[in-house]
C-alpha cells in the first residue's frame, strides 16, 4: 500500500524533534563542562561555579555556546519557514486574512527572537538577551493562540475540531508554563524557574510538530521559469485555454 499523506507532513515533527535534540545537547554538553546544574539538583542556590540550567545560561559559555548559537539560528529559520507554509495553506481556507498573517506576524517576530537569544550571550548583554527572550515567548504564545482558533475556523479536511482542541489545550499549558516560569523567577527560585522554562519550550516544540496533521494533505512547489513575468491565476490560465478552444482553426 503506498503512502498517500504528502511528504511536507515529516518537516513540522522533524524540526520539532532536531531542536528538541539540539538543546539537550547543549544542556548535556554543559553538564559536563561543569557550568551548570542538573535539572534534578537538590540545591536552591548556585553550588560554587555551577548556575541554574536555564537553555540561555546552557548555552552561554563555549563549547555549549557554539552549538546553541547553531541550534536556535537553524531553529528560527526552519521555524519560520513552516509558518510561512501554514499560512499558505490557511490563505484560501479563512474569511479573515488579517488573522491569518498576524500569526504570522507573530511567528516572525518570534523567530526573530530566537537568532537573539542564540547569538548575544545573557552574561554579556542581559538587556538585549532577555528582549530576545520576551520576543520569543511573548508573541510565541500569541501564535498558539492564534493557530488554535485558526484551526477550528479552516476546518481542513473536517478534522480541525479536533486538531484544535489538542492545540487549545497545548496553548493553555504553554500559557501557565510562562505564568509558573515568571512566578518563580520573581521569588528568586531559579532551579524551578529552568525546570519549567525547559517545559515550556518542550511543549512550543510540540506545538509546532502538530502541523504535520495538515501539512499531510498539502504540497508546496516553487515554480521557477527562464522568463521574468508575473505569476499567473488558475482562472486567467482557465480563460486563456477556453478562448484558444472557441478560435475557428484555420486549414
Amino acid at each position: 500500500m503506498m503512502w498517500k499523506c504528502s511528504p511536507w507532513a515529516l518537516l513540522p515533527p522533524a524540526y520539532s524533534i532536531c531542536t528538541a535534540a539540539g538543546l539537550w545537547l547543549v544542556y548535556i554538553v554543559a553538564i559536563y563542562s561543569e557550568t551548570v546544574l542538573p535539572l534534578n539538583s537538590q540545591s536552591r542556590t548556585r553550588n560554587g561555579s555551577r548556575y541554574p540550567p536555564f537553555i540561555s545560561v546552557s548555552g552561554n559559555f563555549p563549547p555549549a555556546s557554539c552549538i546553541f548559537s547553531g541550534v536556535m539560528n537553524m531553529a528560527a529559520f526552519v521555524g519560520w519557514i513552516i509558518g510561512v507554509l501554514r499560512y499558505l495553506q490557511l490563505k484560501r481556507a479563512l474569511d479573515k486574512s488579517w488573522l491569518n498573517f498576524g500569526s504570522l506576524l507573530s511567528f516572525s517576530i518570534a523567530c526573530f527572537g530566537m537568532t537573539v537569544v542564540g547569538n548575544v550571550q545573557v552574561f554579556n548583554q542581559m538587556m538585549i538577551h532577555n528582549s530576545g527572550t520576551i520576543m520569543t515567548f511573548g508573541p510565541g504564545c500569541l501564535f498558539c493562540w492564534l493557530q488554535s482558533y485558526l484551526t477550528l475556523r479552516a476546518d481542513l479536511r473536517k478534522e480541525g475540531r479536533k486538531t484544535a482542541i489538542a492545540r487549545f489545550l497545548l496553548s493553555a499549558v504553554i500559557t501557565l508554563c510562562i505564568i509558573i516560569h515568571c512566578s518563580f523567577i520573581a521569588v528568586r527560585s531559579l532551579l524551578n524557574a529552568a525546570r519549567w522554562q525547559w517545559a515550556l519550550v518542550m511543549f512550543v516544540l510540540m506545538f509546532i510538530g502538530t502541523f504535520g496533521i495538515e501539512f499531510r494533505h498539502s504540497s508546496f512547489e516553487i515554480v521557477c521559469t527562464d522568463t521574468p513575468r508575473h505569476p499567473v491565476r488558475q482562472s486567467e490560465t482557465s480563460e486563456e485555454s477556453r478562448q484558444q478552444l472557441e478560435q475557428p482553426s484555420e486549414l
